[in-house]
């Protein structure tokens, strides 16, 4: 099966090297992610379908993931686009999008994609499968050599996220395209190391209540420290989709900006 990567071009501090899309060639012609229509991109999809467009799949909502999705369709203004409705996102990128959900079976290129539902990263976050390869196409939700970020103030959701992990390793695949850096040959190796980091971070911000109530800002210094300025709101954002996870299994609560332990 094909999987042709054509890079977005867009790096940047949130993007790092900057996203991957995929071209699945074939009876349906399709993209998987729109990228952000930068016009090296466009000629890289339109060298790759050679000429003819006429779907593009979309992991989730954020920028860098559905920005592109205009340009694409006025490049090619009969292409299908589809993704899990998500309305403050599906407003900022403006086409007609066909609803995907979880379960769905999708025509691509010459094969068929199974549609998974996988929120956490954003509540709308799709992964899309193909069996008969073992191949996940994930978005957001693995990347080779860090973490994912988690945005808990703008719909990211740690329980969630955990629970994509598990339903992902149940699978089997035997190689993840990630929508940032390399393709990932080893994906049960890197699940499993990513449910254990999300375990001990956990098990760091419990300690940090053990002995008194803590904001944010003093649980982010305690485990965090030595961290440039420019890197601490996404540690803010880390530790409290930690804490809104403690606070969901009844092992944290709150009290304003203070934090403690619920023994």
């Amino acid at each position: 099966m094909i999987f042709s990567p054509l890079h977005a071009g867009n790096p940047g501090p949130m993007t790092g090297a900057g996203n991957w899309t995929y071209l699945l060639p074939g009876a349906v012609p399709t993209l998987v992610d729109a990228g952000v229509g930068t016009a090296g991109h466009l000629d890289a999809v339109a060298a790759a379908c050679g000429g003819h467009l006429a779907q593009v799949l979309v992991t989730h909502g954020h920028g860098d993931h559905a920005g592109g999705a205009p340009a694409l369709a006025a490049r090619w203004p009969g292409a299908r686009f589809a993704k899990m409705p998500w309305t403050e996102r599906d407003a900022a990128h403006a086409v007609a999008w066909a609803p995907l959900a979880d379960g769905m079976s999708v025509e691509a290129g010459d094969t068929r994609l199974e549609v998974i539902h996988t929120p956490g990263h954003s509540p709308d976050h799709l992964a899309f499968w193909h069996a008969g390869s073992r191949t996940l196409l994930a978005g957001d939700l693995l990347i080779l050599g860090t973490t994912v970020f988690i945005p808990a103030s703008s719909g990211g959701n740690l329980v969630d996220y955990l629970h994509s992990l598990k339903r992902i390793l149940a699978l089997g695949p035997r190689r993840v395209l990630p929508a940032h850096g390399p393709v990932i040959e080893d994906p049960e190796t890197l699940l499993h190391a990513y449910l254990e980091h999300r375990h001990h971070r956990e098990h760091q911000v419990l300690t940090a209540l053990e002995s008194a109530p803590r904001t944010i800002e003093q649980i982010v210094a305690r485990i965090y420290p030595g961290l440039t300025r420019e890197i601490i709101p996404m540690a803010m954002e880390t530790v409290l989709a930690h804490l809104m996870k403690l606070l969901h299994d009844g092992l944290a609560a709150r009290d304003g900006e203070q934090w403690f332990e619920v023994q």
